[in-house]
């Protein structure tokens, strides 16, 4: 399933979309007990999840360039 290589990043992204969806089952439980949704909670959450997966993403780019960059010359 996962190669050796960047299965540190895999396991990152897998775990935040296993929390996403553990988050989401307990928000509409939540909602079906209160008929209230706590929005404030889930723009913060969704929003943080984003951000760590943009900044995961950021820095494999970073990496895969300094690679290209030092191969080259």
């Amino acid at each position: 399933m996962f190669n050796k290589k960047g299965i540190f990043s895999k396991l990152i992204v897998l775990s935040i979309i296993l929390a996403n969806v553990i988050f989401t089952m307990t928000v509409l439980r939540i909602f079906l007990r209160t008929s209230t949704e706590p929005s404030t909670l889930v723009m913060s959450w969704f929003g943080f999840t984003t951000a760590e997966l943009w900044s995961l993403a950021k820095i494999k780019t970073v990496k895969e360039n300094n690679k290209e960059d030092s191969e080259n010359g």
